[in-house]
């Protein structure tokens, strides 16, 4: 996902947002029909999969702790041999402001799945609101396994996960619907670090309440530039039993490496390790928070634990939500 490093562990200068779709479209979908909503067999299942056992063993992907992640596609935790000499972590003199573990939030959670070993694997995502009221934000190399017809293997999602609870119960993710760009799957996890962003719709939880019901949700905005303040961040670091938040601010870091090129929203909180990848970038919002952009990209996600980066939030990410709303076929690695 994004470290190699493991330690153990107000007033908003937000920029005008850029419109996704007309408020309207942004309110609750009415139920189709009276009464309690249907179960969901398959939640069901997969919540009695991931049990406390389960979910507090289950840790981030590593490099070399998967041998056949590159073949199956699924998110490593490598660094380019041809990255940049230059500073890619605290500069001298710089601020590092500390992160705590709390609870969580609603809307925050993480993932969790089985590799093809059967060792549980974890990482970050966030609620963002939309029509369907089913789409969880997280990064591209956190859901590039999980494209068209490939394995999902207990693919779900946690809301608000901690100490093995899982407060708004377990929502699948839908088969056929992790939108990660066409061109990160082209370009690779380096070359295409300036798309790794994805989308997930999701399914109900075990009760039948879509995901957006039961926890609420987070605005998307994009074109809204590279300095925001405050920025409140959260992850989960893998094999912690509470998610992490930090206070800080946004500003812009220009690579100089040609083989990880591009311009990235650079964030400084302390102790942001693996597992966080996909974790969200909150800025304060009427009636509640906005995300802004999420950990990835860039030695996918930060080669320190003291500073994170995410692919700027732009028209593409913007025309990747549009197209996970209205379900347009997802894109998928080249055969």
């Amino acid at each position: 996902m994004r470290r190699f490093f493991r330690p153990r562990a107000a007033r908003a200068a937000v920029a005008v947002a850029v419109a996704l779709l007309p408020c309207a479209a942004l309110a609750p979908v009415a139920a189709a029909h009276g009464g309690p909503p249907p179960a969901n067999p398959v939640a069901a299942r997969l919540d009695a999969y991931w049990n406390a056992a389960r979910l507090t063993a289950a840790v981030p992907v590593d490099t070399g702790l998967e041998a056949n992640s590159a073949a199956s596609g699924l998110e490593t935790d490598s660094v380019s041999s041809t990255s940049s000499s230059a500073v890619d972590g605290p500069q001298p003199g710089e601020y590092i402001p500390p992160s705590h573990s709390f609870d969580g939030m609603s809307q925050v959670g993480t993932f969790f799945w089985t590799d093809v070993s059967g060792t549980g694997r974890t990482c970050s995502g966030s609620v963002v609101r939309s029509p369907g009221r089913d789409l969880v934000l997280s990064a591209g190399h956190c859901l590039r396994g999980y494209s068209g017809t490939s394995p999902r293997r207990n693919l779900a999602f946690v809301p608000r996960y901690h100490d093995g609870k899982k407060p708004y119960g377990v929502f699948p993710v839908r088969a056929n619907g992790v939108y990660v760009p066409q061109e990160y799957y082209d370009l690779g996890e380096h070359a295409g670090a300036e798309y790794d962003y994805g989308f997930a719709v999701t399914e109900p939880n075990q009760d039948g309440t879509p995901l957006e019901d039961a926890t609420g949700g987070v605005q998307l905005l994009t074109g809204t530039g590279y300095h925001h303040t405050p920025v409140r961040m959260i992850g989960y670091p893998g094999g912690a039993e509470k998610p992490l938040e930090c206070w800080s601010r946004t500003t812009r870091w220009d690579s100089d490496d040609p083989a990880e090129p591009g311009s990235y929203p650079r964030i400084a909180c302390d102790a942001f390790v693996d597992g966080t990848s996909g974790g969200p970038m909150l800025v304060p919002w009427p009636g509640g928070w906005a995300v802004i952009g999420v950990i990835g990209g860039y030695h996918t996600g930060g080669y320190t634990p003291q500073i994170s980066y995410s692919a700027y939030f732009g028209k593409n990410v913007r025309a990747l939500y549009a197209d996970a709303v209205i379900g347009t076929p997802p894109a998928g690695p080249k055969s």
